[in-house]
């Protein structure tokens, strides 16, 4: 099994950033990447961004592709993900998720609200 904890959300307003941490632990040997979903009111949950854990090659959905930027302290089992120019369409709860083999674990998720 593998724990999640998110950190890092908040409200900010439009054009402002946050950066979010989520910490992996437990048999963190097994993750083989991780990343970022969102999920809106009344929305289904969306891809963010994910890392490969063992490269760090990065996506990005469309939507963040420029603004967002996913990181990684791989020593620690951290996962990043700077927000930059943010807008109100980026509100939802922000969750982490880390995946190896056919397991997909998620954390407990952060909200980020961003005021216009």
């Amino acid at each position: 099994q593998v724990q999640l904890v998110e950190s890092g959300g908040g409200l900010v307003e439009a054009g402002g950033s946050l950066r979010l941490s989520c910490a992996a632990s437990g048999r963190t040997s097994s993750i083989e990447d991780m990343g970022w979903y969102r999920q809106a009111p009344g929305e289904e949950r969306d891809f963010v961004a994910t890392m490969s854990w063992s490269d760090g090659t990065a996506f990005y959905s469309d939507s963040v592709k420029g603004r967002f930027t996913i990181s990684r302290a791989s020593a620690e089992n951290i996962v990043y993900l700077q927000m930059n120019s943010l807008k109100p369409e980026d509100t939802a709860i922000y969750y982490c998720s880390a995946g190896g083999g056919s397991d997909l674990y998620w954390g407990q998720g952060t909200q980020v609200t961003v005021s216009s």
